[in-house]
Parts: C-alpha cells; structure tokens; sequence
C-alpha cells in the first residue's frame, strides 16, 4: 500500500482456481501438462507452416496465426497461475495485472476473428471453390488477419483503459487465478457501472459476431455436405465439421457465460470454472482439432522426421 490520507493498492493478491489444499499439487501438475502440450503442438505447427512451402495457403496462413495467438494467449496468464497452486500468497503488482489484463484481452479477441477467419475460408473452400483464388486472394487474408488485430487492439485497450480510471482503496483481492476483466471490479472503491457496460458492448461485439458468422458460416457448409454423394466423404466431412464446431462451441460459449450473462454475487466460482475452457482447454485442443489430424500437416512432419534421420 501507499503511504498517504487515501491508501492505494500497488499490488493484488491473486485468490486462485480452489483454495483446498488437497487439490493444489494434482492441479498444478494438471495444468502444466495442458501448458506443456499447448506450447509443444502449436510451436509445431508454426514451425511446420514456416518451413513446408506446400502449406503456403490461405487456410494454413490462418492455422499458423492461430497458432501463435494460442501460443502467446496461454502464455500470458498459466505461468503465473501455476505459481498460485505452489505458493502460499501469490501477490502480483498493480501494473503487471493491468499488463496481464491487455494482452489477455487482445489475443482473446484475435482468437475470435482469427476463428471466423477459418470459417470464411472453409466457407469458400466447400461452396464456392471455383472462385476460392479470387475470394481469399494474399491481400484479402492479409487483410482480414489486419483487421482481426485492430479489432483486438481496439477492445483490449477500452478494456484496459476503463481498469486503469477505477480506485482500488483497501480491498486487493481478486477472485481468480488471473486479472480477467470481471474479478478485478469487485475489489475497486469507485463505481463500476461505466465499466460493465463497455464489457457488455465490446464483449457483444467481439462473442455474438464471430460467433453468429461462424455458425452461418458452417450452416451453409453442412447443407453442401449433404449433397455429397459418396457416404464416406460425407461421414469425413461430417467428422471434420462436427470437432470444429465443438471447439467453437466450447469457445464462445464459455465466454459468453462469463462475461454476458447477469453476474449475481456468488457467481464468480462458476466464472472461473467456465474460464478455464476459453483459457486453457481451447489453445490445447486446437493444434489437434484444426491440423494435428489433417493429411498435409502428418505429411509435412513425416517428411521433415525423414529429412533429419536420413
């Protein structure tokens, strides 16, 4: 605290997923499995997009922004909470939690656009793939990639911004294993109305928007797939289709939970509960749901495993 008439929290005191002794060490060594997993699939698939010429597509170019806004993503907030399930009083400063909030919150929204962005893809891809070349043309992924990270950059910076006008006076508390956008507003001194508020509209446009374009998106896509005449390629396509909307589902839906539905008091346990979904079950699943399980992608790796044998 700062010394003075009105005291001024410097630092915060991270509460963590469960305060039960007895689940901290099985949960610590959970969550650096998932971290350690996440970090290894996609610095793969990175590595696997850089180096093979034939994954230069517009549908690899969005696995590989995936891939590291996943990789970023997780890393902002599982190092830090792995040290709430270790340490006794897990105390983190004022501007590293305002720094943590920023980028959680850009590379949440990039996620989002990036996500939508392999929806129109796939949408192209299967319903109008004579003019695939024309319609994701290099200067169109580029550009929905740019706008993907402005629109990122935009919300994670009303949403920072907003933190950084509240007071936090006594109370230095956060109920969460991270400086999420919610938990932080329970602890301030100051009104938070201005602040629910801006979470309300740039959450609103940021969850409802990708999420309506991706789901109209895979409506469409599933309407062709049933006029596939060969059973085989329509139970594959199926197969495809039903895990990507899976990982969306799960995605968006958690988010939503979380920040746009009516937060009664106690709601906050569940909060984190449902958190735990956008923040680390999603980065892990999807180097396996999007490209771990695709033909060119266990080529490529196949043939770069050949090249350092031989």
């Amino acid at each position: 605290m700062a010394p003075g008439n009105v005291s001024f929290v410097t630092e915060f005191i991270l509460a963590g997923l469960t305060e039960l002794p007895d689940l901290q060490l099985p949960l610590f060594c959970m969550f650096l499995v998932m971290y350690v997993v996440t970090v290894l699939g996609n610095l793969c698939l990175i590595n696997l997009t850089g180096l093979n010429s034939h994954l230069h597509t517009p549908m690899y170019f969005f696995l590989f922004n995936l891939s590291f806004i996943d990789l970023c993503y997780s890393s902002v907030f599982t190092p830090k909470m792995l040290t709430t399930f270790i340490s006794r009083k897990n105390i983190i400063s004022y501007r590293g939690c305002m720094t943590q909030l920023y980028f959680f919150c850009f590379f949440a929204i990039s996620e989002c656009y990036v996500l939508t962005s392999m929806a129109y893809d796939r949408y192209v891809t299967i319903c109008n793939l004579l003019l695939y070349n024309v319609v994701m043309s290099p200067k169109v992924c580029s550009s929905l990639m740019f706008g993907s990270y402005l629109m990122a950059f935009s919300g994670a910076m009303a949403q920072t911004g907003c933190m950084l006008r509240l007071t936090f006076c006594d109370a230095n508390t956060i109920n969460h294993y991270l400086c999420d956008i919610l938990p932080p507003l329970r602890p301030s001194c100051t009104s938070t109305y201005m602040n629910k508020l801006v979470v309300f509209i740039v959450a609103g446009i940021n969850v409802i928007v990708p999420s309506v374009t991706i789901f109209v998106s895979y409506g469409f896509i599933l309407s062709s797939i049933l006029h596939i005449s060969s059973m085989e390629g329509r139970s594959k396509a199926f197969s495809t289709c039903s895990s990507h909307i899976v990982a969306v589902s799960l995605f968006f839906g958690s988010c939503a939970f979380m920040y746009l539905k009516p937060s009664p008091a106690g709601s906050m346990d569940e909060g984190k509960i449902s958190s735990i979904f956008y923040t680390n079950t999603v980065p892990l699943m999807n180097p396996f749901i999007y490209s771990l399980r695709n033909k060119d992608v266990k080529l490529a790796l196949r043939n770069i495993l050949s090249r350092r044998q031989f």
